[in-house]
Order: structure tokens, then sequence, then C-alpha cells
């Protein structure tokens, strides 16, 4: 079965970089691919991606030996599958506030023994290999979203679960449950001692822990707390920044 980078790094000791994809075009995900990110994460939450669409980027990452993840809606099986079968070898789940919705992402995104996830990977055999079958629940990971209180109050129960791999944390919503301004950086000190309860409980429990950030430099500080999976950036906002960039360098006169 074609290798999970992102297991590997990790069992290295070393932090993946991942990039976002907002943008429903198949072309941008594969110049973002081959642009030398670890891993790039489809959005199907909050950007405009279908899963027609979504096929679409997957298999335009394939032309590289970045990762795809992809971040799916909400927790519902029928969603988490697709992504899997079309060949998610990392899928995010949003909202994951309990220990019992993190047992049934677990249940969704792993066949039996382990799980519940119905068999017909499509697509998945062809981009990891004829052993899918075999070797898919040690091989794709599962993220659950750690971004509301009731996630915080329930850390360590979510973190227990057996078979979840990683907790990807995303801060403008985890702000915004404690009371602040949703951002990714800058973030307020609660939010900060949040991050680094979470990076400190995760290290505990052997759970991978991830993070969206708008900034290398911030990237570098979560990697810093112990953060193993950080965003850097996504399309949309790269795509703005250096068009920022390059008309103020033109009209700075």
């Amino acid at each position: 079965m074609r290798e999970n980078r992102l297991r590997t790094l990790w069992a290295e000791g070393k932090p993946a970089l991942n990039g976002w994809l907002a943008l429903p075009d198949r072309f941008g995900a594969e110049v973002m691919a081959h642009q030398g990110f670890d891993a790039l994460t489809i959005d199907m939450q909050h950007g405009l991606v279908d899963v027609q669409c979504m096929l679409g980027m997957l298999q335009a990452i394939s032309t590289t030996a970045t990762v795809p993840v992809v971040r799916v809606p909400w927790l519902e099986p029928g969603v988490l599958m697709k992504a899997l079968d079309a060949g998610a070898y990392g899928v995010i789940c949003p909202m994951v506030s309990t220990r019992e919705e993190a047992q049934r992402l677990v249940a969704f995104t792993h066949y039996a023994p382990m799980g519940t996830r119905s068999f017909g990977p499509v697509r998945a055999s062809l981009y990891a290999g004829a052993d899918y079958a075999s070797r898919a629940n040690e091989t794709v990971v599962a993220f659950a979203m750690i971004e509301t209180a009731q996630a915080l109050d329930n850390l360590d129960a979510i973190l227990s679960v057996e078979g979840l791999d990683a907790i990807y944390v995303g801060p403008s919503d985890l702000s915004l449950a404690l009371g602040c301004k949703p951002v990714f950086d800058d973030v307020e000190p609660r939010v900060a001692e949040a991050l680094l309860h979470i990076a400190e409980r995760a290290r505990a429990h052997g759970v991978v822990a991830g993070v969206h950030c708008g900034r290398a430099d911030v990237a570098r500080a979560r990697v810093a707390l112990g953060y193993r999976f950080v965003t850097l950036g996504s399309d949309a906002r790269l795509l703005a920044t250096g068009s920022q960039e390059l008309l103020a360098a033109m009209r700075k006169d």
C-alpha cells in the first residue's frame, strides 16, 4: 500500500506542513501540490467544494507525493466514507465535542472489526494499492477537530478514544467558544492557554495535534508547542495576499 507520509513524518518526530484548498479548482489543487507541501487539505466544510470537485482535486494532488486530506462538512458517515473511497489519506471532522462523537468518527473511518466503514474503495484502491482493504485501518488518518468549550471540557476523554490518530484545532471557532475574537494567529491569552493545554494533553495521550495557522511565524511557534500538523495558508488567501503585494509595490509612490 502507498505510504502515508504523515505517519512517517510523525514517527520521525517531524511536523507535517499542510496547505489548504478552499477554491473548487482541480488545476489550482495541482499547482499547490507541486509546491512541496507535505499534505493538502480539501475543505468541504467552509470551502466551495462538492463531492465531484473533490474527486478531481484528489486526482490532481495525486500527480505528486503530497498527502491528500479532506475536511468533511460534519460528522456524517456518508460523506466521510465517500472522501475515503475517493482516495483521501486523511479526514478532518469538525466540531467533535464528546467522547461518543470521537468514537463515532473512528467507527465511520475504519473497517470492521475496528469500525463500521462500509467496503467500497472505488478509487482508493487505485491510488493506494491492491492491499488497501487489509491496510487502510493502519494507514488512513482520522482527525477530530477540537474547537468548542465542550470539547475542551471533554479533552482527555476524546483523546483516550482508541483508534483516534490525531486532533486538529480550529483557532477561530475555539476563540468564539471562549468569548474571544475569531482569529487564526494573534489569539487572545485565554485561547493561547487553551492551545498549550491541548498540545500537552495530546502528547500525554500519544495523539498527534494539528492546528490551523495563517502565517509561517505562528506555525513555527505552534510546532515549538508540540503541534505536528500545521496549516500554513489557503489557496484563496495566498492568491489574495500575492496580488495585494504586487499591487502595493506598483502603487507605493
